[in-house]
């Protein structure tokens, strides 16, 4: 990058060191795969130190080092011996007897046998020394060096902290270039009279989630002058949420210099974007949605100003139609009136369409909707107007509630509609059959005398086999007379 024209790109490369020297000691230091833990050893790569060399060559190849001892002390002393160890006094050189008058001063006798006699040597005891602890001392001497690295990498500690931040913003601008370029944002104007003027504008991130169908751009016109509040009606899952976090995102966006995705766009810096979208409880601190949407609405309404762009979802959807209304109306109001901030509201409360008469910086949204019969398509486009319908049973429908439930819903909302009490849309329940009504009544189901004989009948001193008969009787009686 010292090639690049670009100031930023520059400054990268004035930031970005090549820190030849820690690299290399590091390269020859650490292995290609170190251990997660330090105490589990092979941090440290063989060649570094050679002191750490034989201890590991000590620790695996214990009986090479011990075979090489014995090759030495009979090269030194002409003598005929082997090597052996025992719990007493571990490891020992033994000559035989006929050889005895051979061994050498530095021969300590540990021990005197029949037809021989055992020794150790001082090499053969620093070699038992360091065989039996050099797990530890690997392990200690590991450390050792690794703490010794760490200083070294101290030293450079500026250098690395800069060399990071330098990568960190090449990796950002990197990243921002590539997607820019991959799915053909454009370069955003930066103005200072407060306007925000975007031309179909993209959801960065779902319109990459979306395979099968293609995404619906939308513009935004936010001012101070003309369009200052945006109030959004429409049909639940069109799209409000979806084109309100789409305006924020293209903003921050914006404002970190970004490319955005859009056809065109002018923008106006804010100062700050507060937002209150979606529904969450807090359990812990036993807070109800409600509870948590009006603290969030109380600290925007504090902390707002002119400059600000406020974004928020269905307020007061969480307490009763005429309370949540009522709060959603005194919002926007109060913004219009006091704050005059840039605004999207989207709600489901319709009466609130009525506001643009009201204020002249307010101006009413919805999404498009084509009705086709008796089912409704969601066009996704914002366009200017007010809707007068949900379609949440629509929704419903498309969530797959049962139908019976659907067609109960209508029969509901008409009667709703047409203004009438729900108790009227009520079904009346089907009466229970009397029992003394058509089976023991004047019906035709039981004669009269069949009746007296019932009546006569002693159940309790009948057996099973008497009841069954008996009723069987009846039955080809009853049958006979009602005609069956």
């Amino acid at each position: 990058i010292q090639h690049c024209t670009s100031n930023i790109l520059q400054d990268c490369h004035i930031m970005i060191h090549t820190h030849d020297d820690l690299c290399d000691l590091l390269t020859r230091a650490i292995v290609d795969q170190p251990s997660l833990a330090l105490k589990d050893g092979h941090v440290i790569r063989d060649g570094y130190s050679a002191e750490l060399d034989e201890l590991r060559s000590l620790a695996t190849n214990s009986q090479e080092w011990l075979h090489r001892l014995e090759e030495e002390a009979k090269q030194a002393t002409g003598i005929r011996l082997k090597t052996g160890y025992n719990k007493v006094f571990g490891y020992y050189f033994e000559v035989s007897q006929g050889q005895v008058g051979l061994v050498p001063d530095y021969f300590i006798r540990k021990q005197t046998l029949t037809n021989a006699e055992r020794y150790i040597t001082p090499e053969l005891k620093e070699f038992e020394i360091k065989m039996l602890n050099s797990k530890d001392q690997i392990q200690k001497l590991e450390y050792s060096l690794y703490q010794d690295l760490r200083l070294k990498a101290k030293e450079n500690i500026k250098d690395i902290q800069e060399t990071a931040r330098g990568i960190a913003q090449l990796d950002v601008i990197l990243s921002l270039g590539e997607v820019a370029f991959t799915n053909k944002y454009v370069c955003p104007t930066i103005v200072t009279n407060g306007a925000i003027s975007i031309k179909d504008g993209r959801h960065p991130v779902i319109e990459t989630l979306l395979k099968q169908e293609l995404f619906i751009p939308n513009d935004v016109v936010l001012n101070h002058s003309e369009e200052e509040f945006i109030l959004i009606t429409g049909p639940n899952m069109a799209g409000k949420s979806t084109y309100m976090r789409q305006v924020a995102l293209l903003m921050i966006m914006a404002q970190i210099g970004s490319f955005i995705p859009a056809r065109e766009a002018t923008i106006a810096p804010v100062d700050r974007i507060f937002t209150r979208v979606g529904a969450s409880d807090d359990i812990s601190t036993g807070q109800s949605t409600f509870m948590v949407e009006m603290k969030e609405v109380s600290y925007i309404l504090e902390h707002a100003t002119c400059n600000s762009l406020v974004i928020l979802d269905e307020i007061g959807r969480g307490t009763s139609t005429f309370d949540g209304l009522s709060i959603a109306r005194a919002v926007v109001e109060h913004i219009c009136e006091t704050i005059h901030c840039k605004s999207l509201f989207a709600t489901h409360y319709h009466e609130l369409i009525e506001l643009e008469d009201q204020y002249s910086k307010l101006k009413n949204y919805t999404v498009a909707v084509k009705d086709k019969g008796n089912d409704v398509l969601f066009l996704r486009r914002i366009v200017k107007g007010g809707a007068d319908r949900s379609y949440g049973i629509h929704v419903a429908k498309l969530a797959g509630l049962p139908k019976a439930v659907l067609d109960r819903a209508n029969t509901i909302l008409s009667h709703l509609e047409d203004g009438k009490v729900v108790s009227e849309a009520v079904p009346k329940k089907k009466e229970k059959q009397s029992v003394t009504g058509p089976l023991f009544g004047s019906g035709d189901l039981f004669t009269q005398p069949i009746l007296d004989q019932l009546l006569k009948l002693d159940i309790m001193s009948m057996t099973p086999i008497e009841a069954i008969s008996e009723l069987y009787r009846l039955q080809e009686e009853a049958k006979q007379g009602g005609g069956k």
